[in-house]
This record gives C-alpha cells, sequence and structure tokens, in this order.
C-alpha cells in the first residue's frame, strides 16, 4: 500500500509540498493540471514540470486525479474522436513520465454534488453535506453551480471548472436524449479506444464512482453500485480497466457494502486507488462528511481497511474529503489538518492489522 495526498498544484493549493511530505508514511501526491480544460493535451514539458516539483519535495508523482474527459466523449458526438486522440497522446506522455494510475469519472455534466459546502457541526468544524430534498428544489442548475462556485470562494471546485460551467444550459439540453444505456456505449467505445495505449504504457485507468452514486437534475448515472461496476469492468476485460474505490461515495449509498466490494473487485486487481474517508447518514438521501474515525460517521473504516489487508492490497491509497478545523481557510473538504489527522488513523488501522496477522 502507497499512502498518498491530494495536491492541486503550487499555483491552486495552499498547502506546499513540504508540509505534505512532514505526514508520515507518505509516499506521494495525487495532482493534476487543474488549469487545463477537459480535452486539452496535456503538454510533456507541463508534465514533466510537475513531476520534477514533487520529486524535489521528496514526493512521488504516480497517480493523476484528473484527466476530465470531455462532454462529447460522454455524449457520443462526432467530435469524440479527436478528444480520444488527444487523450490517448496524453496517456502516452504520462506513462512516459512514471505515472502508473490516472483517476477518472464519467458523471454527466456536473461532478461530485454537495447541497453544502460548509454545513456546522457540532464540534464546531464544517463538512460538505447533502441533502436529496435541496437538491429536488432546484429549477435552475445555472444557479445552483453559480451558488456553488462562490460558495468556494477563491478556491476553483474540482469537477466544477469555469468553461464546463458556463454550459450547462446547453449541456443538459443534449443529455435530454441521453439514457443509461448510451452512457454505457460511449464509454465502452472510450475505453476500447484507450485501453490499448495504457497497455502499452502500463498505466491504469481507474473510474470514480458517481458522487452521489443515483442520478440527479434528470441526467443519467451509471458507476453506482455492485452490478455497475461488474458492467463496467467487463466493457473491456483488461486489467487496466479498474475502480477507484471511494468509500464515501460509492458508500453514501447504504445498500453498497464498501468491504466486499473491496474483497471482489480488489481481490481480481481491479481496484487500482482507494479514496478511504468516512460520511454520516443523516436522512433518505441525506449525508455530510465526517471525520475518519469510524465513531464519527456510519461506515466502519477498520473493515475497510481490513477488507485492503486481506487481498493483499498493494495499490495507492489517500484520505479523502476532511473537515474544516482549527479555523483553517482553503478548498471545502481539502484542508490540511484533518486530512492529516485522516492519514494517521489510516496509518493506525493498516498498522495493527498487519500486526495482528503476524
Amino acid at each position: 500500500m502507497k499512502m498518498t495526498f491530494r495536491w492541486y498544484g503550487s499555483q491552486m493549493d495552499p498547502i506546499p509540498l513540504r508540509y505534505i511530505k512532514q505526514i508520515p508514511n507518505m509516499s506521494g501526491v495525487v495532482s493534476s493540471l487543474m488549469d487545463l480544460p477537459a480535452g486539452a493535451l496535456w503538454p510533456t514539458e507541463r508534465i514533466q514540470a510537475l513531476k520534477q516539483e514533487v520529486q524535489d519535495a521528496g514526493l512521488e508523482l504516480e497517480v493523476i486525479e484528473s484527466v476530465n474527459v470531455h462532454e462529447d466523449i460522454k455524449l457520443g458526438l462526432p467530435g469524440r474522436d479527436a478528444y480520444i486522440d488527444r487523450y490517448r497522446t496524453t496517456i502516452e506522455r504520462l506513462g512516459q513520465a512514471g505515472v502508473k494510475v490516472i483517476c477518472y469519472n464519467f458523471m454527466p455534466v456536473f461532478d461530485w454534488t454537495r447541497s453544502d459546502l460548509f454545513k456546522p457541526r457540532a464540534d464546531g468544524a464544517t463538512v460538505l453535506a447533502y441533502d436529496q430534498a435541496v437538491i429536488d428544489k432546484i429549477t435552475d442548475p445555472q444557479a445552483f453551480a453559480d451558488q456553488i462556485q462562490q460558495g468556494a470562494g477563491a478556491f476553483e471546485m474540482a469537477g466544477w471548472e469555469p468553461e464546463r460551467m458556463a454550459e450547462i444550459k446547453s449541456l443538459f439540453a443534449q443529455y435530454q436524449s441521453v439514457s443509461h444505456e448510451d452512457l454505457f456505449r460511449n464509454l465502452k467505445y472510450f475505453l476500447e479506444a484507450i485501453i490499448p495505449v495504457c497497455e502499452q504504457y502500463d498505466v491504469k485507468m481507474a473510474i470514480h464512482p458517481d458522487d452521489p452514486p443515483w442520478d440527479i437534475f434528470g441526467l443519467p448515472r451509471i458507476c453506482t453500485g455492485w452490478d455497475n461496476v461488474e458492467r463496467i469492468l467487463s466493457l473491456v476485460d483488461s486489467p487496466y480497466n479498474g475502480l477507484t474505490l471511494c468509500s464515501g461515495s460509492m458508500g453514501s449509498n447504504p445498500c453498497n457494502d464498501i468491504p466486499a466490494m473491496v474483497r471482489e473487485f480488489g481481490g481480481r486487481g481491479r481496484v487500482h486507488f482507494a479514496h478511504v474517508r468516512n460520511i454520516k447518514f443523516t436522512g433518505p438521501g441525506q449525508f455530510e462528511e465526517a471525520a475518519h474515525f469510524s465513531a464519527d460517521g456510519s461506515l466502519d473504516l477498520y473493515e475497510i481497511m481490513r477488507a485492503y489487508s486481506d487481498i493483499g492490497f498493494e495499490g495507492y491509497i489517500r484520505p479523502d474529503h476532511g473537515r474544516m478545523i482549527w479555523d483553517e481557510k482553503g478548498r471545502a473538504g481539502y484542508g490540511l489538518y484533518d486530512r492529516a489527522l485522516g492519514v494517521a488513523y489510516l496509518n493506525g488501522l493498516w498498522e495493527a492489522i498487519q500486526k495482528d496477522r503476524r
């Protein structure tokens, strides 16, 4: 297992690499070129510069999150082939730079969705939260997107890039005729085109679950649970077509058994990246994010980590969204302090589980 930490780059992340390096058992960072729009070709010199910056801090850059998939690919439009060609070249360049995993998603229009970026908790922290009843009342997705960005302040939210948010109304119109089957068909087309390049350059694709894992705003979502993951992995039956198993995203549907999914899909070698975090169910279609400590939320992180140990997991893991604590100001869910506490907690669980097996 390699412990990693999400980092948005020196121009977009207030957390310096030297702080991340000081977190015990930290092997590297998970990063991206966030300023590049979906569909852009990643320049070799930018990739190399990012890698060098990370290496100079004594860390590794072996996971990229994300190389965003252009909406033309998800929609199956005629322009998708040009974007896929760029994606294939980007994979090639990342592989040549030593990147081993690309985390991506296939969510229409919106990436992760929350109704509140800074919900106050009884402990004085603030957290990301979701309430389906609030979402259901939204009649203008553009206004909702604007509200999210305003709430984020000076920090651009990953998955809510300005160029994509500026086209929400036209994208919603385009998706009106797109079904779940269309989305599966378009994902298959995409994977069939890129997986041979992944195999050649030893870069594993790891699809991130939809967050939350159900349809929102009438948009179809297809990475939502056991059966859909099984289907996605079978679209191109290659070990390079794998999963980012996010306990918080997939686990926000209580029907999804995360330890069982770890053992099944991870046991087949198809989980390439693990996001491990906790959430607290607060009602039907409602949850808020919690500290990684199991008792603070609704997920049993001991059982999740034990499942990874059971399969001999040797992939990449990172703490995911944390609370904003100790008056820290930063990107919602991505402060330093609580995620560092999350790493310490996961490290402690892992060490205890491993020693119990001796």
